[in-house]
């Protein structure tokens, strides 16, 4: 079983990406035998109003429910994000929502970002905040958005813990600067199993709850992220929590067709 925290749909404005849309990032599943996947809108990023983006996602996922697990993008600092939480949640049924403070202009320690936490919170949501997109040096020039730091996620964690967190596109993060006891994933995509190790150091600090699968395709390959859990050095159990295990309880996924029942 393959559940992806971290793959997208839509158009990225400074290069082309393939296996963008809900169909053809189901092909590239099929092709990996990814089961799952949770899928984000990059239009969202760039929409002055991030909301509409959630309504293309919630639409083009519709079809595909089985399969993509849809997550909402919102901007605290927009006016009435409120009422498009609601809409989210009871409307348009999506999942959770992915926050993008650097490029959306606040801080997730910010009272802004806490209020929308906290009501993400309230409906018992996961909140995944991507690191980064792309790996500064092949940037677009018009690509300003500093990479999200490791000491901004870990204040924020530490201000709720009692929030779902996942990481994504991660690296950084210390296990021991987690508060014991939070709800905290870290995606494996930007990580290493050899070289600087650190998926192994992670896992040894923080647990084996505490590690994800995902690629952050289509932006990236699936095939290194497989090979990372292959040559992981650990047992098939931790194994098979980073696969999907992990992920599946802190979204609170119920069984399905394509998806075992979290133990």
């Amino acid at each position: 079983m393959i559940l992806d925290a971290n793959a997208w749909i839509g158009h990225w404005p400074f290069r082309q990406l393939r296996h963008n849309t809900a169909r053809s990032l189901i092909a590239l599943m099929d092709q990996y035998e990814i089961d799952r996947a949770v899928v984000g809108s990059v239009h969202g990023i760039f929409y002055r109003n991030a909301h509409a983006a959630n309504e293309e996602v919630a639409q083009e996922c519709r079809r595909f429910r089985d399969r993509l697990i849809p997550f909402a993008t919102l901007n605290p600092t927009y006016p009435g994000w409120q009422e498009d939480l609601t809409r989210c949640a009871e409307d348009l049924e999506l999942c959770g929502i992915r926050l993008y403070p650097a490029y959306h202009g606040y801080r997730l320690t910010d009272g802004a970002a806490l209020e929308l936490i906290d009501a993400v919170t309230e409906l018992n949501w996961a909140v995944q905040i991507p690191m980064r997109l792309e790996d500064r040096r092949q940037r677009h020039l018009w690509d300003q958005a500093a990479d999200v730091s490791p000491a901004e996620i870990e204040a924020a964690v530490s201000l709720r813990p009692q929030t779902r967190w996942m990481v994504l596109n991660g690296i950084g993060i210390r296990g021991k600067n987690i508060p014991q006891g939070a709800h905290f994933v870290m995606e494996i995509s930007r990580m290493t199993a050899v070289l600087q190790r650190n998926i192994q150091a992670f896992l040894d600090s923080a647990g084996p709850r505490s590690l994800a699968f995902g690629t952050g395709m289509p932006f990236t390959e699936p095939a290194p992220s497989f090979l990372k859990l292959d040559i992981l050095d650990a047992p098939h159990s931790v194994k098979e929590r980073i696969a999907w295990k992990n992920t599946s309880e802190l979204l609170g996924l119920k069984p399905s067709n394509s998806t075992a029942p979290a133990s």
